[in-house]
């Protein structure tokens, strides 16, 4: 009996697209900038010249010089 009704509702499958991702005609927009803006206008170059000489000079070893990198962002984001 249980058997039965089970067969007789409806199935609801999903299709593959509406579990991974939906509507392929839906067109997303990127961001006018970036989620995060380049230096375009070169108002950090400071903060970036002192963590790049700090990583030339620490042979690469980016744990030296993580407040300067935490500066330089901090600039980006100011601005």
């Amino acid at each position: 009996m249980l058997l039965s009704k089970a067969l007789q509702a409806p199935i609801n499958f999903l299709v593959a697209g509406e579990v991974f991702g939906g509507n392929r005609g839906f067109r997303r927009i990127p961001p006018e900038k970036g989620i995060f803006p380049l230096d375009h206008f070169h108002e950090c170059d400071s903060e970036k010249k002192l963590y790049l000489g700090c990583i030339k000079v620490s042979a690469h070893k980016s744990e030296q010089c993580r407040h300067l990198s935490k500066k330089y962002l901090q600039c980006r984001m100011a601005k």
